[in-house]
Parts: structure tokens; sequence; C-alpha cells
């Protein structure tokens, strides 16, 4: 049944039909819009998490987070999107060092919203503050990543409009697994609109690390003759002009002051210019920031930059927050508050009203009115009289945030299970040959009648097709014994004589072998025994060779054989290979069929995440973990190790998961300019070779990295064809955390 199963996918694959998935979810997908569901950047493993933040100020709140993300988690992708052009510059300019892709989220539309999830298959989901997205919040719910809502708030201004629609947003509510919000008040708010719970975490933004606002130095310079520095910051256009009631007022500030420069920052970039404009209709002395010349006293430095506000606080004597004269809500205090400011703000704060209403009260913050607006800022200009210290003292005692946020997104992590959203398309067509094959796998192990050898034979095998890392883990138990044997099938191989025997140290054809069991070979870590029937292979070995142990790659679907120890391993990141059988998914037994194993090995593992949910499903045996560790990169041509050293490269793998080979290149600091994907293992033509020499050196590349595995289905001509790209391939090991308590473990049960 299941080699009946296999053909027809196979018939159906060169008819074009799961190709025309491919072709749809792939790559046109990769030419879609962000909006649509396209990502800008290529996905490296599923299983991490995505932040979604909107404006400049949430992205500067989640900057911390996601340092401290990824010092916890550095093995785990970390992606940013962000809705504003401007938030997207400020996320490329402070984020792109320590995440993996920065985009724009797509429209929520279910078709788009479920595009990038099936990309990404995130663990985790992190909301930043009041973005309510039905359906990207229903779908991530679906996917079986955890959804959460950091530094959540509802202003004054949204509250009545969500009251209004309780009934359309209180499903969409309960649908996070944990919310946490800025204040009490914003917990409250959350539960009466239909949050099933709701926790006071703290503002984020008071864990903001002065040392990070950084002074631009133009800036600085700019207004090095300044006597005293008044910040006008993130001015509003509304009911009510900002930018008009700073130019009418200072002709009377520079009366008294008249060694002032006020450095005005409007909060929209499409503004500048007309702000620019209402200056010199003025006649105003000021100077664009964009422009980088001096601004003498008195005078105005318009700040025409993005990024920049927080840095330029250090300068102020005091500061003024726009948004606070017109009916805006306000804009966060808190980063000048740090830098110990004294700050002003107009009478509308509803958008930081407990911020506003303690900052107040403690005498960090003064308040004014439409009216007196001009006298405040001069009498703040004359005397400050603590109102910075006050402000610094407030601010700093209510840090926290951040280390509350880490331990309930940790929690969080451990708890997620993504799982692919296939599209129904899918499901309808070759989920049914996924039931048969499920149905058949039992079948086989049900009827199987196994032979032993007289030696004793440890398996290592998985319940998924390819990727898990078995042809490294065999290898690493090989070398724990003195006389190992690895008994393989070679598959794919050329020439299929029943058995094939290279004894450690010699060789064998590619041809005899297959592209893994000439991994083993050249190892020269043990014998290698290739061919269909494991038991006749065996046996030819153990009367010509007499190993201390047989280690069967690739065996537990291998009934016929009878063995001492079945190690089973699954990839942490996707342990079930899209928990589904094969062809929907990559499954070759179900889940299930882990009960016969005898021990279980985790590999690509990741640091810092303990893996609780998936514990919970697996069956009452040792549980090891594992890690891929990138030995060398080696030379094609000379078969030498060689060292990068900063040349641009790109990619291409012919592998069953070959997101396991772009984490490696990721985890080294490796970005490809491109990266080809062929089959499973594929044989390169040269045509295919002459495509790829022709691509990289139109994008520049200096340096071909591919796998193992590749080099021995590429042409004994490669560095001819593919020249002056120099070709290198990674020889990659496997480090298995408590190592010797799983061979103490083998060699008992052997014995």
């Amino acid at each position: 049944m299941q080699t009946l199963i296999y053909l027809l996918y196979r018939l159906a694959q060169f008819f074009g039909f799961p190709a025309l998935f491919g072709f749809l979810m792939v790559r046109y997908g990769r030419t879609l819009p962000e909006r649509f569901g396209g990502l800008p950047f290529p996905v490296v493993a599923p299983g991490g998490i995505w932040l979604h933040a909107v404006s400049v100020g949430e992205v500067l709140s989640a900057v911390d987070l996601v340092e401290v993300l990824r010092a916890r988690y550095p093995d785990t992708p970390i992606y940013v999107s962000t809705t504003t052009a401007t938030g997207r510059q400020m996320a490329e300019q402070r984020l792109a060092g320590c995440t993996d892709g920065i985009f724009y989220p797509p429209l929520d539309l279910v078709f788009a919203v479920r595009r990038v999830l099936r990309a990404l298959r995130p663990a985790l989901v992190v909301i930043l503050e009041t973005e309510i997205w039905p359906h990207l919040w229903r779908e991530t719910r679906r996917s079986g990543a955890r959804l959460v809502v950091v530094n959540g708030r509802i202003s004054d201004r949204a509250l009545p409009r969500y009251r209004r629609f309780r009934w359309l947003f209180a499903p969409v509510l309960a649908l996070p697994h944990r919310v946490l919000t800025q204040s009490e008040q914003d917990a409250r708010r959350y539960i009466a609109l239909g949050a099933r719970e709701a926790i006071n975490n703290g503002n984020l933004k008071y864990d903001l690390d002065p040392g990070r606002m950084v002074t631009p130095p133009a800036v600085a310079a700019a207004v090095a003759g300044a006597g005293k520095i008044l910040v006008v910051a993130s001015t509003h256009c509304e009911d009510i002009d900002e930018d008009d009631a700073v130019i009418a007022a200072w002709p009377r500030w520079v009366a008294e002051f008249p060694d002032l420069v006020m450095i005005l920052a409007p909060r929209k970039p499409e503004r500048f210019d007309a702000v620019a404009r209402k200056l010199e209709a003025a006649g105003i002395a000021f100077g664009r920031r964009s422009e980088g010349r001096p601004v003498a006293a008195p005078g105005v430095l318009l700040l025409d930059s993005l990024g920049e506000l927080s840095g330029v606080y250090r300068l102020a004597d005091l500061v003024f927050m726009g948004g606070t004269l017109a009916r805006r809500g306000g804009h966060n205090i808190l980063e000048a508050a740090l830098l110990g400011k004294p700050v002003v703000a107009g009478p509308h704060m509803e958008n930081f009203a407990e911020i506003a209403a303690a900052f107040t009260a403690g005498g960090g913050l003064r308040r004014c009115t439409r009216e007196d607006f001009a006298a405040v800022v001069a009498e703040m200009l004359r005397a400050p009289r603590g109102w910075g210290e006050r402000a610094r003292e407030l601010a700093e005692g209510r840090r926290g945030a951040l280390g509350r946020t880490l331990a309930v997104l940790a929690e969080e992590i451990e708890e997620a299970w993504p799982v692919p959203l296939y599209p129904w398309l899918a499901v309808v067509t070759l989920g049914p040959l996924g039931w048969l094959w499920a149905w058949g796998a039992r079948r086989n192990r049900a009827r199987a009648v196994a032979r032993r050898l007289e030696t004793p034979v440890i398996s290592v095998g998985g319940i998924s097709m390819g990727g898990a890392g078995k042809t490294p883990a065999a290898l690493a138990l090989a070398k724990h014994f003195r006389e190992p044997a690895i008994l393989t099938r070679g598959y794919k191989r050329l020439l299929a004589d029943e058995v094939t025997v290279a004894p450690r140290g010699t060789t064998a054809p590619i041809a005899r072998t297959g592209d893994e069991a000439q991994i083993f070979v050249r190892s020269g870590e043990a014998h290698v025994g290739v061919g269909r029937d494991r038991y006749a292979v065996g046996r030819a070995m153990e009367a010509a060779l007499r190993p201390e142990v047989f280690v069967l790659d690739d065996g537990f679907q291998h009934h016929r054989l009878g063995r001492d120890f079945d190690l089973v391993l699954l990839d942490a990141r996707d342990p079930f290979a899209g928990d589904a059988p094969f062809p929907l998914g990559r499954l070759r037994e179900a889940p299930e069929a882990l009960r016969h194993a005898t021990a279980i090995l985790l590999t690509r593992t990741e640091r810092g995440r303990r893996y609780t949910a998936l514990r919970r499903r697996l069956p009452a045996v040792p549980v090891y973990r594992s890690h891929v560790v990138a030995e060398a990169w080696m030379d094609a041509r000379t078969g030498e190790a060689v060292a990068l050293r900063g040349e641009r490269v790109a990619a291409f793998c012919g592998l069953a998961n070959p997101a396991t080979f772009w984490s490696s290149l990721r985890e080294q600091g490796l970005r490809p300019l491109f990266r080809w994907t062929f089959g499973d293992h594929h044989h390169y033509r040269h045509r295919e070779l002459r495509r790829i020499r022709e691509q990289a050196l139109q994008q520049g590349a200096e340096v071909l990295l591919t796998t193992e595995k590749d080099m021995m289905n590429l042409p004994a001509d490669l560095g001819e064809i593919l020249a002056p790209v120099q070709v290198l391939w990674l020889r990659i090991g496997v480090a298995i955390e408590q190592e010797e308590d799983l061979v103490r473990q083998i060699r008992a049960i052997i014995r």
C-alpha cells in the first residue's frame, strides 16, 4: 500500500500536481507584496518568534525586548513586523543585527495571514500594545502558536469605540493566551471588553536603557553655540496646529532668552517641508538637520530625520511633549524622564493617563493649558527647580517590566505546538492518501517477522522522511565502539548490487553506495555495509569482519531485522514532520509508533528551550538532546579546511529538509545573497551548475556554500564549471548532551 501511494505521488508530481502547490505557495509567494503575505527574506526554520509593532514608539519599546529574547534564545529565529514606513525604517536601524527578518505585516485577510503563518510557522506571536487584528489572532491560535499581548493599553479615545462594538471585539480579545498591560486600568479595560485574563505588568518603556540614547554628533555640533536648548517633540496638526503655537510663542521666549536654540521635531515626516515653510514665513532663523549646518542662537533646528529624537533629549534643558495641546492623546515622556530632563505637557495625555497622573502628582511632569503654554515653558526655562531629577526618580522606580515580560514569554513558548495551516485543497486531495499511508505503516509493523544477527544491532531511525540528522548521529555512536559496522540501504545508488562492503579505511564508488552511505565510507569511523536486505549484508560482514556492534542507519521502519536498541530521532523544530502522514506531511508512521522506541534523541535543539509541550507527547522512555556542530568548511577542489573571511556567499543544497542547512548558515552569521533548493538526493547536471554560476557572478558572490551530502552528487569537474567562484561544503557533527549516559544505556542493553 505504501509503495503504491508513493508511486501515485511521484506520478502526480511528474504531471505537476504537487508542483502547482509549490509554485503558488513558494515560488509565486516570494514575489507577492508583503501586504498580501509575501516575505522579503528567506525563512530559516519553524518554531521562531514573531513580534508585531506599529509605530516608531512601539518599535523602540521592542528593541530591548528583542535583545533579551535573542540572548535567551540565540538559536531561535526572531522576526519583527511593523505597520508604518517610519517604524520599518526604525526597526531596520535598531534591530537588523539581532533579527532574522523585518517586514510589513499582511493585511488582515485570511489568505494573506495564513500565507505568512505557513511560511514562518512561529511558536510565539507577540503583539505590542494595541493591535487588535481578528484574523491574525484567530489564525495564530489555529496554527498552534502562542499569542501574547505585551505592553497592552486601551486609551481613553479608543475605549468608547471598543465598547460600542464589544459584540465584535469580545470574541477576539478572548483569543490571546496572555495579556500583559501597562497599567491596572488597562487590565480592567481589557477584561471588561472580553479578555479572559489581563495582568498589570508595567510599561516596557520604563526599562529603556538611557545609555542607548546617543546624541547624533551632527545635531550636537549644529546647536553647540546655544546657551539653552528647548526640545519640542512630536508636534501634531489636528484640532490645533502645535507648530503654529510654538512659532507664535517664539518671540516671547527669545526676548527673555536670547541664547535659546529650539530643536523642533514634527511627528510625521510628510510635515517637515510644511513646517519649514512656516518658519520661513515667520522670519525665524532656522536650519534643517538634513542640511548639516550649525544654527546660531537664537534659532531653530528643524529635526527632519527619523530615529534620532531620543538621543536629542540629552541636549535639552527642557522638553515640551507634542500631541498634548492638540487632542491627540500625547506621547511617551519616559525617554526624557529617564535622562533627567524636565518635561512640560499640555492637557491631553489620554494615551498615557496613568504615567501622566503619577508623574504630575510626583512632581516629575509640569502641565499647561493652551492659554498658558508659552508662559509655563518660559517659567521652566527660567527655573526648572528639580523637575528633571524627580522625573528620573519616578521613572527608575517603575522599572522591571522587561524581566517580567521575558519570564511570561519563556513560559508560553514552552507550551507552543506549531502545526502547518494546510490549504484546503491539499487536505482534501492528499489527506486521504495520508490515512492510507498510515494504515499501511501500521500493517507493515504488525505483520513483520524479524531475523536476528549474532552481533548486537543499534538502530538509528526516525518517524519522518529525512532531515532529522540520522547520518551524524550514527557516526557519533559508532565512535564509542572498537569495531563498529554501519548497515545502510544506500538510497538512490546507481549500481544496486545485493551486497557492498567497505571495510574501515577503504573506499567504494559512490555508484555502489549512494550519497549518504558514501559519507560513512569516507569518514573512516566504521566498516560500512550497503544493501537492500540488511540481514544479508550483516551476515556477510559477520563472516568477513566480525564487528563488535552494528549501527543500523535509518532502521526504525526496517522491521525484517531484529534490533537490540531503537534510538528514534525527532527534529525538535518540527518533531512530527508537519503533523500529517505522507504525502500531506512527512510522517512515515504515526507518533504512536514511538512507544516502540528504546530511547529518543531530540536533534537540532535550541539553547534556552526546554520543549515542555513536546516532552508531554513522548512515551516514558529516556529522552536525550543534541544539536548540530559546524566543524569546518572544506574546499571542494582541494579537500582542505578553509576559513571564511567576510567573502560574499551564496548557497545551494538538495536535502529533504533544507531548513537545517539554512539554520546552520544563520548560526554562523552567514547571510547568502541567494539560495537555491533542489530535491533530496539531487544529482546535479552541468546546465544547473552553469545557471548557479551565472547568478553568482551577476550578484557578486565569491563563494558558493553547500553540504557534504550534496558534494557526493556533484560532478568531478565541479571546479571547472563554477570557476572562478569557489565552492565550499560544510562538514558537520552532532553534540549529544549526556552522551555518556546514552552510551551506557546502549551498552547495558546490548550485553
